[in-house]
């Protein structure tokens, strides 16, 4: 899975620094992130509008020179584009704010001068409340059970006998079982698509899709789709990416 960044203010000098903090406590954490950085709202809200997907916005209260303020652009990200599942960080040099931003439910509201402490108490924070980042999928292999992390699957294949899965640091874990068991009981939920008796793939690494088959984001790997299942997987890969951009 894939974090995406905004980050939101008319101080440059604020909006790297919050990039760079971010991208060392990621980096370490070895999650994949994308971020975007805005200089006013209504740049946000326009991107926003057009359908730029944000997990987490780190959104600054007061901008010199545009008539939109950041509890403005809160309340639209929340009513607006109804909007409710972007975990909002408020960052402002005064603390005065603090109870008009109630309404927009932020995780966080940090006060500047920022730093490297308090963006990766907000990290940590966000990932200890976020269901998906916190969930493990497990397998068998003889007597002993082991988990990985959900966002980590790429696809799992069905190779004769057993499953091998694909994970998106390169590693191939086989176990036995059945693709369809596995599915339903472990994967169905977090976007995964069962696109073929051979093959169930984690929604974030599919970077295209036409008819029969699908490409990943890594290494281009093309997957076919079973003909009975065009129809089917092109609904719900429709239906993930609708809950996606309304969330």
């Amino acid at each position: 899975m894939t974090l995406f960044v905004a980050i939101c203010d008319d101080e440059k000098k604020i909006s790297a620094d919050v990039e760079s903090y971010l991208m060392d406590i990621l980096n370490i954490r070895k999650i994949n992130y994308e971020i975007d950085v805005y200089f006013s709202g209504e740049e946000l809200c326009a991107k926003m509008e057009n359908g730029a997907i944000y997990n987490l916005i780190f959104l600054d209260i007061e901008f010199a020179q545009n008539a939109i303020n950041g509890v403005d652009v809160g309340r639209l990200i929340r009513e607006a584009h109804n909007n409710n599942m972007a975990a909002i960080v408020y960052i402002s040099w005064k603390m005065q704010y603090s109870m008009q931003l109630f309404a927009v439910r932020p995780l966080d509201f940090l006060i500047k001068p920022l730093d490297y402490a308090k963006i990766e108490k907000v990290i940590n924070t966000y990932l200890s409340i976020s269901e998906f980042w916190a969930k493990d999928f497990t397998y068998r292999v003889g007597r002993d059970i082991f988990k990985v992390q959900v966002k980590d699957i790429v696809y799992i294949q069905n190779a004769k006998r057993k499953l091998i899965m694909h994970l998106a640091d390169g590693r191939k874990e086989e176990f036995y079982g059945t693709l369809k068991d596995i599915f339903h009981q472990q994967l169905q939920q977090f976007n995964f698509l069962y696109i073929h008796t051979s093959y169930v793939v984690n929604y974030d690494y599919i970077a295209a899709m036409s008819y029969d088959k699908l490409t990943l984001t890594v290494d281009a790997i093309t997957l076919p789709i079973s003909q009975r299942k065009r129809s089917e997987i092109r609904q719900a890969y429709c239906e993930i990416l609708e809950r996606k951009t309304i969330g």
